[in-house]
């Protein structure tokens, strides 16, 4: 498991009976988390004192958020050179997932070394974190996103990391509608990164399944690699799906035209006061060799 481990604005303060607390910068949020079953006490008694707002969920789908101390409606945060504004939205979210620190660190270092320009697409991008990531590293990133909301985040994002300017370009599209035209243009990427939901809608209520579509997304993606491709990471947060389902569609649709590195695992966050580790997901990986 790769660990979120070099934060200074972010800590995993304590988890139990499905709940976590979190330090974001000097805001401390109590948000819900299906994967912690264990129980090591009631999280509002033992930290009422210092928790600026609660995420509760409703019987009916959804929830809201309480806040028991002022908290701005958004905040700034650091990871190392890079800025995120964090927010509270609907559905417990925050804008931003710490734990892809472990991705924005391997791609950071695999542009820097590869000492050429490298052009970075980045699909379901959400608010940009690999996409600041990418910048920073010197790279060209189209940001694809279906929700204009969460585009408008992401510039927000890039404007505060000071990496505006002609080396991003924001797409507001259906992903997969987007891929195939960007194949019949003819344009290549050096490197690829996907973080697909399990269920979505795209700009023009197109639907997503990843268990129909993400096979035919990796394959039709392998056509927009350049001869000389860098990486090819995908991300996701599915129940039930396994990481080397991931290295298995990157082993087949990547590997074989390109043969490289290929691999995959989980990401995890270590919880400060009772030394575990909270898992957050899974990736798969394709590199060049170096």
């Amino acid at each position: 498991m790769l660990l979120a481990n070099n934060w200074k604005d972010y800590e995993l303060i304590d988890a139990s009976c499905g709940e976590k607390i979190e330090r974001w910068g000097n805001i401390y949020l109590l948000r819900p988390d299906p994967q912690i079953i264990w129980d090591n006490g009631k999280l509002i008694e033992k930290y009422r004192d210092l928790i600026n707002a609660v995420y509760y969920r409703s019987n009916k789908g959804g929830g809201h958020w309480e806040n028991l101390k002022s908290t701005p409606a958004s905040w700034k945060i650091n990871y190392k050179d890079l800025t995120f504004n964090i927010k509270q939205m609907g559905f417990k979210h925050t804008g931003l997932f710490p734990e892809q620190s472990v991705n924005w660190d391997f791609m950071i270092d695999k542009i820097k070394k590869s000492g050429r320009n490298i052009k970075v697409l980045n699909l379901f991008a959400y608010t940009g974190g690999a996409t600041v990531a990418c910048l920073s590293a010197g790279a060209h990133v189209t940001h694809v996103d279906s929700s204009r909301g969460m585009v408008d985040w992401c510039k927000e994002n890039v404007n505060d990391s000071g990496y505006q300017g002609d080396h991003i370009r924001y797409i507001v599209d259906d992903v997969l509608k987007f891929v195939e035209r960007e194949i019949r243009r003819g344009n290549t990427y050096d490197a690829i990164i996907m973080d697909p939901p399990s269920y979505g809608r795209g700009a023009n209520g197109e639907v997503w399944d990843i268990e129909k579509n993400l096979n035919y997304l990796v394959q039709k993606c392998s056509e927009l690699l350049s001869d000389k491709p860098l990486f090819f990471l995908i991300n996701s947060y599915t129940t039930g799906l396994s990481s080397k389902v991931l290295e298995n569609l990157l082993t087949i649709h990547v590997d074989k035209k390109y043969p490289g590195i290929v691999s995959c695992g989980e990401v995890g966050i270590p919880i400060k006061n009772n030394n575990l580790v909270l898992p957050c997901g899974i990736y798969g990986r394709w590199e060049e060799n170096e």
